[in-house]
This record gives structure tokens, sequence and C-alpha cells, in this order.
């Protein structure tokens, strides 16, 4: 079960992938341009059953069926966790069945590897997401090394920020992603390119903390910052807004914005290959349904790494990642207490 953000998501699973998924995507979020904690707790109390009903009809199981449950247990709006962890707790209480609270950034590893063979350890996971950037090493399931993370905003926070700056509408990611399409097609070029199908040197953004000077040692090496290129970002539009500009250059600025971020994670990513020997890449979070972040890493990898990124709806928040790790670690052994609780900023399971 996943209720971290603004998705309601039920699944199960079991040692052959998926049986049944249904995830429900909240939309009353858009009118005020970001996620209400308040309205996302809500709208997941009014839809769990459905989407539990749901997910167990598509897999052709009753409750006798079960072996388990797993929930998100955090990171994530402590609200919108709770009604998930609550409504988890309750159903494996009187089915007499074991809990296990799940981290949701693990569970989007296992995501992955639920559409790919080859997305197993040992490899390099990147985790792009509205809340958390991640590099990790991982050597086996639930053992993990962090070689590198954000240090101030997320990539998918600074994507929306962006977005609103440039008048575009909430979710801010996707349609980054649109407006760098359609500089493209201005253009004449590929929406990989140079320029993320910008116009080629109409504007230069920043690449924070890609400096020849960091070295393998050096946190800096694999630390990642996305503030100020947000504000450089910004402060471009302000401009171009002061001179009436801005509506035309919106679709190359964003162009450009969203380069500078994916030569950035694509960079990160390669130095880890490089430095670890780690051929295999494993994508996961909602970013990765960026299709320059997915085309920037394999070009940036080129024959050195193996790339392997989730579909759209295995990358979004979704449950089925959440009972795979769960069964990962239920079959270890391994049970959550009753007093199980949701936790805003739980830490990462199993970091070396």
């Amino acid at each position: 079960m996943e209720t971290s953000c603004d998705e309601t998501s039920a699944a199960v699973v079991d040692e052959h992938g998926i049986r049944g998924l249904a995830i429900a995507s909240q939309d009353a979020h858009a009118a005020f341009g970001g996620v209400v904690p308040e309205i996302a707790a809500r709208e997941h109390i009014r839809s769990l059953d459905a989407m539990v009903r749901h997910a167990m009809r598509e897999a052709d199981v009753d409750h006798a069926d079960i072996a388990g449950v797993g929930v998100t247990a955090g990171p994530g709006l402590v609200g919108a966790l709770l009604a998930g962890v609550n409504w988890a707790k309750a159903y494996a209480f009187a089915r007499g069945l074991p809990l296990l609270g799940v981290h949701h950034m693990e569970g989007h590893l296992f995501g992955t590897a639920l559409e790919h063979e080859g997305a197993h350890p040992p490899f390099i996971g990147l985790l792009v997401s509205g809340g958390h950037t991640l590099l990790l090493e991982a050597r086996a399931w639930g053992r993990y090394r962090l070689l590198g993370q954000t240090r101030d905003d997320a990539a998918g926070e600074a994507f929306d920020k962006v977005a609103r700056r440039l008048g575009l509408p909430y979710p801010g990611g996707p349609e980054i992603q649109r407006a760098a399409e359609r500089s493209a097609a201005a253009h004449g070029t590929a929406a990989g390119g140079t320029a993320a199908g910008g116009a080629a040197g109409r504007f230069r953004l920043p690449r924070p903390m890609l400096s020849r000077r960091d070295l393998p040692g050096d946190p800096a090496y694999y630390d990642m910052s996305f503030s100020g290129l947000k504000t450089a970002a910004a402060r471009i539009a302000g401009q171009l807004e002061e001179e009436s500009a801005l509506a035309d250059a919106v679709d190359d600025l964003a162009a450009e914005f969203q380069e500078a971020v994916v030569e950035v994670l694509a960079e990160k990513t390669r130095r880890a290959v490089e430095q670890t020997g780690c051929r295999r890449v494993v994508l996961g979070g909602g970013v990765a349904r960026n299709s320059c972040l997915r085309e920037g890493l394999a070009e940036r990898l080129g024959s050195s790494g193996e790339l392997y990124a989730p579909s759209p709806r295995l990358a979004t928040d979704n449950a089925a990642m959440i009972a795979a790790a769960a069964q990962f670690r239920l079959a270890r052994g391994e049970r959550s207490p009753w007093s199980l609780n949701a936790e805003a900023a739980l830490a990462f399971p199993g970091l070396a």
C-alpha cells in the first residue's frame, strides 16, 4: 500500500511479479499549484478500500491468499502516510498477518526491478523525485552505500518551482518536458541534444557542482545542488518579464533548465559507475518519467554502463514497488511491530 503523497495505490505481488495494481491520482491539487497535505490525507481515506478491492480483483485473490501486508511508512507527508499505515495495521491485525513498513525510496528501486531482470544488485541507483535526489551503490538488496545526494532542493522540486515561475501548470516536470519538446520542434533540434532541444546558446544556466577540482574523495564529487540553478532560471525569467519577452522565451528557458538538471544527474551517475566499477544503473522516482533524463543518462554512460529505467506507471508512486520491497523483507523473516508509525523523514534502510 502506498499513500506517501498524492497517489493512493494498492497492489498484489508474488514471486512472479505484479498480480494486481490500482493507482488513484488526486487531481484536486492542480488548482493550488502543489499538493495540499490535508486534501491528500482525506482523499487517501476515501479511496483506500476501493483501491484494495480493485487490486485483489485484478489479481484474482481473496483475503485468505494474502501472506503479508506492506505499507509505506515514510518518508512523505505525515498525514498521507498515516492514512495508509493505519489502514494496513488494522487489516494485518484483523487477519493475523505480518506487517512490513517500507521506505518509499527503497521501494522505487524494487519498482524498476519488477520490470527488468537485470535491475538487481550490485548496481548504482539514481533516485530522483519531488522530495529526494539520491545516488546509491546497492551491494545487495537491503545493503546500500550513500554516494551523494542533493544538498538543498530535490530535482523534482526544482522542476515544479521553475515551471511555476515560467507560468506553466502543476505538476511542473511533465510541463517542462513538453516545453522543451516544443522548443525542439521550433528550432529543428533533437530533444536530447546539447541544448535539450532549445535554441543553442540563447540561455546558459549553471551546472552546479561539476567543478573539475572535485576529486573522488571529496563529497562534492557525487553531491548535487539545484537551489542555485532554480534561482538562476528565476532571475532570467524576471529579466525577460521586465522586457515583456518571457512568453516568447518560456520554451527555450525550460529546455535549458531541463538540460542543466539532466547534465548534472548524468555526470554524477557516470562518475559513480567509473569509480565503483559497477556497470548497472537503476533509475527510479517520479522524475524517471522524463525522457530527456533517460536519454541523457544512456548517452553519458555509453558502452560503460547498462541503464534500467521504469515504465511511466512504475516510475510514479505505486504500491507494487512497496509490495515487492515488503516481500523481500518478509522472506528474510523481518516484521514491523504493531507500534509502527508514519515518519515524514524516515532514514533510508541498510546504509553502510
